[in-house]
């Protein structure tokens, strides 16, 4: 397949372009590197089915070509970058969207949405299954990411009911992995990072709070699935398995044997309290499940900071 990857600089969207291109598709990546970085791309740049684009998909853009499928990743998606660019994320959400619905209309490509867990906002359902319609507050810090995400499902699922457009949602639950950003405000890799520096692990609240957190492998095999699928979704992908905030920082202190207290800081705005997707769907109509233990993924991802050439005190 040609396969264009909204993002593909990221966190997610480099191993899934990776991904991709071992399978033997050709990708192009387009990513306008404000939370992206060039290094996720190192092993990708002499691949001959690998292009990079710098691109703000906010903005007019062209593109040549065939083009089978598109997938849409661009988005501020940890809470220090969506907080520290409200409108950006916004734009990505809503003008962003709808830009690479045109594309995938002109080439009658399939288009595959990344959405998020957050579209539930703090939910009054648990687990979170796909026909519950959320719990988030629309004008709260947060609403910048969660609102976005809810209205490109919106234009999404309008541009198939209007357009016969063939498109698929997918909603993300928390992933983790190498290749996260040291400074990008996710439990995991600020654990990762305070523990390998022996600063204390900040646990908001009381760390009673729940996770659910998937391996990055795991996650990208659900989504080349939905590639592959003619599905319209919303399907949630994501590790049922659940544990506190508090459980986290303690595997991370004994997998990094790190002596690292605990510095407990006010739970942020809107926070959620509980959040575990139900996979039934993905299962059922995917063949999808999460094969790595948590464990195991953690060990990937403190290895991988771990071997880091500088972890950075300050962000960049």
């Amino acid at each position: 397949m040609r396969v264009v990857v909204s993002g593909g600089a990221g966190f997610l969207g480099s191993h899934l372009c990776e991904a991709l291109i071992r399978r033997g598709d050709s990708v192009r990546c387009l990513d306008d590197f404000s939370s992206g970085r060039t290094a996720n791309l190192a092993g990708l740049l002499q691949e001959p089915g690998f292009e990079c684009t710098p691109c703000d998909i906010t903005e007019r853009f062209r593109l040549s070509g065939d083009i089978d499928a598109v997938v849409h990743l661009a988005s501020p998606a940890s809470p220090r970058d969506y907080l520290a660019r409200p409108l950006q994320t916004l734009a990505a959400g809503s003008r962003g969207t709808e830009n690479l619905l045109r594309l995938a209309v002109r080439r009658r490509a399939r288009f595959v949405l990344a959405s998020t867990s957050e579209i539930y906002g703090d939910p009054a359902v648990h687990p979170q299954r796909e026909d519950y319609w959320g719990h988030v507050n629309p004008i709260g810090p947060r609403s910048v990411y969660d609102e976005a995400k809810r209205f490109a499902e919106a234009v999404t699922a309008a541009y198939r009911r209007s357009t016969g457009a063939d498109t698929g949602i997918v909603r993300i639950f928390n992933t983790y992995g190498p290749r996260m950003r040291a400074h990008d405000g996710r439990v995991v890799s600020t654990f990762v990072r305070q523990a390998l520096d022996g600063e204390p692990l900040t646990v908001h609240g009381d760390g009673g709070q729940t996770r659910s957190l998937c391996y990055v492998d795991d996650l990208v095999r659900g989504l080349i699935a939905m590639i592959d699928s003619p599905l319209p979704g919303p399907v949630n992908l994501g590790n049922p398995t659940e544990l506190t905030v508090l459980e986290l920082a303690e595997r991370v202190l004994r997998l990094t044997g790190s002596r690292s207290g605990l510095r407990f800081l006010p739970l942020p705005e809107d926070d959620p309290v509980r959040r575990r997707p139900d996979i039934t769907r993905a299962r059922e109509t995917l063949g999808w499940q999460p094969l790595v233990p948590l464990e195991d993924g953690l060990r990937h991802t403190v290895a991988w900071f771990a071997a880091r050439p500088e972890r950075p005190k300050v962000p960049s």
